[in-house]
C-alpha cells in the first residue's frame, strides 16, 4: 500500500557570522497554508466589529508584551542575521514598539468626509473599512521591523493577518506570534514558515483580499503576476544615489553617506549606493569614502548565495572601473564582505544599475544640476536618495527634481514612524509608517440614502 502521508520538510536557519546550522524551522504544507488563511477568515467578522478604541487598546498591550520581551526578540533577531545586539535592542525594538503605538492612536482618527447631500434628496456618507485577510511578507534583511510595519497599520484597522516571514530569518516572527497568540483573540495573526512555494500558495490562495510584500523586485513582479485582482502593497528594490554638490561639507557627507551604505552591510533598500559629486570634489571625496570604507566595521551578508552575488559584482567588473577600498569577502568564517568603494563606473555598468544590496557604493561625478539629476533618476528604481549642501535653495531644487519617495537633505536614512516609506517606479507602491500606512489597509464605502 502506498502512503499518501504528507512529508515533513526542515528549513536550516543558519547563524551568518559563523556560517553554522543552528536550529530547524518547519515548512507549512499545503494543509497548513490553507488553514492559517481560513482561520483568518473566520475570525475577521469579530475582529473588524472591535471599536477602534479596543483595538487600540489590543495594540498598546502588544506593544508593552514586545517590551517585556525585548531581550528575547533582539537575541534571535542577532543571531538569525547577524546584526549587534545594541543596534537591535535600541533601535529596531525599540522602533517597533513605538509603530505599534503610533498605529494603535492612528486609526481612531482615520475618517472620512462628513454625510451630505450630493444629489437632491439623497444624503451620502462614507464608511472606511478593512479590507480582509491580508497576506504579510517580510524579507531578511529586517524580519521583525518590516513585519511590524506591516501588521501594526494592518491590525489597527480590523483587518486580520497571515505573516510569512522570510525563509532564512524566522525567528523573530515566530516569537511576535507566540505575543500576539497572547494578546489577540484567536486567529487574528498566524505566522506561517516556508520557503518560496509557501509564499507562492498564500499569493495564490482565493481568500486573502490583500498581500503585503517587502522584498526585491523580481519578487513583486512575481507577486503581481500571481495575485489576480488583490490588493497589492509593494515596498520593493532600491538604487540609492547620494548627492554632493561642490559646497557641501564633505566630511560631514562622507561620514554620512558611509553610514548610511555600510548599515546592516549595505543590506538596505535604502542604503546610499551611489554617490553622485560635483566634478571638482570628486577626487577629495573618492578618497575620504575609500578611508571610511577601511576603517568600517561591518556584520555578515545574509548568506551564503548572497555573499557569491556581490561578490560577483565586483569580480564581473568592467576595466575603466576602479576598486579603492575593499572589494572581495573578509577572511575568515561566516558570510562577510568588506566595505566597498569602486570609482570610475559609468552609468550604464550592471553595479550602477542594480541593486547590489551589499556594503558597497560607487562614486560618479557630475557637471551641474541637470546632470546630477539625470544620473540620479536614470535607474529603475525610486525609492530614496539624499542631496548633501550648504545651499537651501539647490537642496530644494534638487530634492523636488529627483524621483524618489523619500529625499534626505544633508543626512540619510533618517526615520520617523510619523512619516511615510514608500517609492516610486520599480520600488513599488504603497506606504510604510505614518497614517497614509492605512491607506492600504482599508477601502472606502458609498452609502447613499434617499431621503423621503
Amino acid at each position: 500500500m502506498t502512503s499518501t502521508a504528507t512529508v515533513r520538510t526542515f528549513t536550516d536557519i543558519t547563524d551568518p557570522r559563523t556560517g553554522e546550522v543552528y536550529d530547524r524551522v518547519p515548512v507549512a504544507t499545503a494543509e497548513e497554508v490553507d488553514a492559517a488563511v481560513r482561520t483568518a477568515a473566520d475570525a475577521f467578522d469579530g475582529w473588524r466589529r472591535l471599536t477602534p478604541a479596543r483595538r487600540q487598546d489590543a495594540l498598546l498591550a502588544l506593544a508593552d508584551a514586545i517590551g517585556a520581551r525585548a531581550v528575547d526578540l533582539a537575541e534571535a533577531e542577532c543571531r538569525n542575521t547577524g546584526k549587534e545586539f545594541t543596534e537591535v535592542f535600541e533601535d529596531e525594538i525599540s522602533s517597533a514598539i513605538d509603530t505599534f503605538r503610533f498605529m494603535a492612536g492612528a486609526a481612531r482618527g482615520a475618517h472620512g468626509p462628513a454625510a451630505g447631500e450630493y444629489v437632491e434628496g439623497h444624503t451620502s456618507s462614507l464608511l472606511r473599512e478593512p479590507v480582509g485577510v491580508c497576506v504579510l511578507i517580510a524579507p531578511w534583511n529586517h524580519p521583525l521591523g518590516s513585519a511590524v510595519d506591516k501588521l501594526a497599520p494592518a491590525l489597527a484597522t480590523g483587518n486580520t493577518v497571515v505573516l510569512k516571514p522570510a525563509e532564512t530569518t524566522p525567528m523573530t516572527a515566530r516569537i511576535l506570534g507566540e505575543i500576539c497568540a497572547d494578546v489577540l483573540p484567536p486567529g487574528v495573526v498566524t505566522v506561517v514558515c516556508g520557503d518560496r512555494d509557501t509564499g507562492r500558495a498564500l499569493v495564490a490562495h482565493p481568500v486573502p483580499a490583500l498581500v503585503s510584500l517587502t522584498g526585491s523586485t523580481r519578487a513583486g513582479l512575481e507577486v503581481t503576476a500571481s495575485a489576480g485582482v488583490k490588493r497589492l502593497h509593494l515596498e520593493l528594490g532600491g538604487d540609492a544615489p547620494a548627492v554632493v554638490l561642490a559646497d557641501a561639507d564633505l566630511v560631514r557627507a562622507a561620514d554620512g553617506i558611509a553610514e548610511a551604505a555600510f548599515y546592516n552591510a549595505g543590506q538596505d533598500c535604502t542604503a546610499a549606493c551611489r554617490v553622485l559629486v560635483a566634478e571638482e570634489a570628486y577626487d577629495r571625496m573618492v578618497l575620504l569614502l575609500a578611508d571610511r570604507a577601511a576603517k568600517a566595521t561591518v556584520g555578515p551578508l545574509n548568506s551564503r548565495a548572497h555573499l557569491d552575488r556581490v561578490a560577483a559584482y565586483l569580480t564581473g567588473l568592467p576595466a575603466h572601473a576602479t576598486v579603492v577600498a575593499g572589494g572581495g569577502p573578509a577572511k575568515g568564517p561566516g558570510f562577510f564582505f568588506r566595505p566597498t568603494v569602486v570609482a570610475g563606473v559609468r552609468q550604464d555598468d550592471a553595479i550602477v544599475q542594480e541593486e547590489v544590496f551589499g556594503p558597497v557604493l560607487t562614486v560618479q561625478s557630475f557637471t551641474d544640476e541637470d546632470h546630477a539629476v539625470a544620473l540620479a533618476n536614470d535607474v529603475a528604481y525610486g525609492l530614496a536618495a539624499s542631496v548633501w549642501t550648504r545651499d537651501g535653495a539647490a537642496g530644494a531644487r534638487l530634492a523636488a527634481r529627483i524621483d524618489a519617495g523619500t529625499v534626505w537633505l544633508n543626512c540619510h536614512s533618517v526615520y520617523a514612524t510619523e512619516m511615510p516609506h514608500g517609492g516610486f517606479k520599480q520600488s513599488g507602491y504603497g506606504k510604510d509608517l505614518s497614517t497614509y500606512a492605512l491607506d492600504a489597509y482599508t477601502r472606502v464605502k458609498h452609502v447613499m440614502a434617499a431621503v423621503d
